[in-house]
């Protein structure tokens, strides 16, 4: 029973995560990462098979894994992330809840860049 529980969360997020290449306001790279968390635990043969994918290797293998993202690449991603946070920036009135978003922006824009650029 849990095996296809897995099978079905994976495939709705990888369904989610391929969408998300296309809708700017879908992560892609989370969802996917969610896909390889599920299928790992369900099927190893939807697991092989999502890993040797063009996709996978695009949005996963290269930037997170090898660590090799292009300066496009991280001004898309940033400014991917900048309009995740600012949906609910401009929902708000709140000022401390707005301080929050951006301190917690600004602490993933370093944050991100020093794990990607400068860890080894």
């Amino acid at each position: 029973m849990k095996k296809y529980l897995y099978i079905a969360l994976g495939s709705l997020t990888f369904g989610l995560g391929t969408v998300g290449i296309f809708l700017p306001f879908l992560p892609t790279t989370v969802f996917y990462l969610l896909t390889g968390f599920f299928w790992v635990h369900s099927s190893d043969r939807l697991h092989q098979q999502f890993v040797e994918s063009e996709k996978y290797k695009q949005y996963i293998e290269e930037p997170l894994v090898k660590k090799n993202i292009t300066n496009p690449g991280m001004v898309r991603m940033f400014a991917m992330l900048l309009f995740v946070f600012a949906i609910p920036f401009a929902l708000t009135d709140s000022a401390l809840l707005r301080i929050l978003l951006i301190i917690v922006y600004l602490a993933h824009l370093i944050g991100l860049t020093w794990h990607l650029r400068f860890r080894k």
